[in-house]
């Protein structure tokens, strides 16, 4: 179900090629090969473990030695119904492991156990948000379950390549959307949004840079109208030739190399050519794809049902049981931000990016009890700061504790918004407590109107050729406020000597 902040969204216009002799509509559907979180492999007990020495997490069923036989892992199978009830998919209480044969160095088995015929979730969607109003909502056509294969290793030898198991058998979620997808920007912002989802679920970590989130994106362009005919007879002959983009992992290098592959079809398609159905690389270097393999279809896997595995059956009371575990997703936490704590849509966005962020925010809310300004100083102050050390939130050596107390000596009077900014420095860099910090080194803010009307009466007796020209343009009185909280040392406060200035100038 929508969040009642999502009736707004309105639906992009598709992407549009420009400098073709026609006009032509990018079609993209997208294949993300995300790493279940857990710390054994999906049909043995080997741990999954990243930057572990060279085949040192890797089971005789993982080698493929002779007579050993897969065992499911129960922990896998919940985490692919958990991805699938985040997504709004149909469960399938049953479901099938296949047996996907090809020959690779890195794969032991020669084959690689997946589900073809009948995956463990059905069909499910995303809202994908594309700016302020906007969103696309991308169908999921089937989640399944596989193994991964090992790496290959080229550049540790002039003459030899060397194969690394670790991987080997590490459990893989297979999300496969429909081709709804339109342009590079919302190919991108797909990826990004299904990352979230799954961070939020604690079902995958999203690590594009080991690879536990790659994405391959199939590519195809047609003239407009076409689209709209697939959506009627659900023919893909309307969709144009489709190719695969191998193994992205880079949002940057994503929108980059599908708008070089839309533009090489289009170039072929009007110099009266055809376009191959194949698999191509990114190369972000020289910024083209070239060509990998030829783009085979199910039958050239010759995909029969694994014999080593019965069909893998499930009860309704288990799937409930994980569905009563959900946590809160993005769009429902940004709605209840921006419903419940009073914040913008940008700022919530901002603060529900990244599980970690959120919670962080949280814990500074139930400190402060101040949605608003918590949001203010997490955004702008310690988010700014973090950025700077090259840090991530979890990195910070302020607690949300610590971080609550600033906002609290702020709402209470305490100290002013200048005296607070000097108080994080010292808190982020030397730690303590906020209140104490300002006891002991005298940072109070002053609020005796007997002490900051003298000062106010000494700067205005000192500046007689000020006093006129405040008088006669009354924006210049910010002058006076600015000496007496320069003469205050940053301690008064700020409303009073606004205040008094405007009534001692009569303004």
């Amino acid at each position: 179900m929508r969040t009642m902040l999502d009736l707004s969204y309105k639906t992009p216009e598709p992407k549009v090629i420009a400098g073709a002799k026609h006009d032509w509509e990018l079609v993209i559907g997208m294949e993300v090969h995300a790493q279940v979180s857990s710390n054994a492999k999906l049909f043995s007990g080997a741990s999954t473990g990243f930057g572990a020495e060279p085949n040192s997490h890797v089971a005789f069923v993982d080698a493929a030695m002779p007579g050993m036989l897969p065992v499911i892992n129960e922990f896998c199978v919940a985490q692919a119904v958990r991805t699938g009830l985040g997504l709004k998919a149909a469960i399938n209480l049953r479901s099938a492991f296949d047996r996907k044969n090809y020959f690779y160095p890195d794969l032991p088995q020669g084959y690689q156990i997946s589900q073809l015929y009948h995956p463990i979730v059905g069909e499910g969607e995303i809202l994908v948000d594309m700016g302020p109003g906007v969103a696309r909502k991308v169908r999921i056509e089937r989640i399944h379950l596989e193994q991964d294969a090992g790496k290959s290793i080229h550049d540790m030898d002039p003459n030899m390549s060397f194969v690394d198991l670790n991987r080997t058998g590490v459990a893989l979620m297979e999300i496969v959307s429909r081709p709804d997808i339109r342009g590079p920007e919302e190919a991108a912002a797909y990826v990004v949004k299904l990352r979230q989802i799954l961070r939020y679920l604690g079902t995958c970590d999203g690590n594009m840079q080991n690879g536990n989130l790659r994405a391959d994106v199939n590519v195809s362009v047609c003239r407009p109208g076409q689209y709209e005919k697939y959506q009627e007879t659900q023919d893909f002959g309307h969709l144009g030739t489709r190719c695969e983009l191998k193994n992205m992992n880079s949002m940057r290098f994503i929108q980059a190399a599908i708008d070089y592959e839309a533009r090489r079809q289009i170039a072929i398609l009007e110099d009266g050519g055809k376009v191959v159905q194949e698999t191509r690389l990114y190369d972000p270097d020289k910024n083209e794809t070239r060509s990998m393999r030829s783009k085979e279809e199910a039958h050239d896997y010759r995909y029969f049902p694994c014999p080593d595995l019965l069909p893998l059956e499930i009860e309704q009371g288990w799937v409930d049981d994980i569905a009563a575990t959900m946590p809160e997703l993005p769009d429902a936490k940004k709605h209840r931000f921006v419903t419940d704590l009073g914040l913008s849509e940008y700022d919530a966005s901002v603060l529900t990016a990244e599980v970690e962020n959120a919670d962080y925010f949280e814990a500074v809310v139930t400190a402060c009890e101040d949605g608003k300004l918590a949001a203010n100083w997490v955004i702008n102050e310690l988010f700014g700061r973090l950025k700077k050390d090259g840090a991530e939130i979890g990195d910070s050596p302020v607690s949300p504790v610590q971080l609550g107390g600033i906002i609290r000596l702020i709402k209470s009077g305490d100290i002013s918004g200048k005296i607070a900014k000097d108080l994080f420095e010292i808190v982020y860099t030397e730690g303590g407590d906020p209140a104490q910090i300002v006891d002991a080194r005298g940072m109070k803010q002053v609020t005796d109107l007997g002490a900051i009307e003298k000062a106010v009466d000494e700067i205005i007796a000192a500046n007689p050729a000020q006093v006129e020209k405040a008088k006669a343009n009354p924006k210049l009185a910010g002058w006076f406020v600015g000496q007496v909280m320069k003469a205050s040392g940053g301690k008064a406060n700020p409303a009073a000597v606004n205040e008094l200035v405007a009534k001692k100038l009569g303004l």
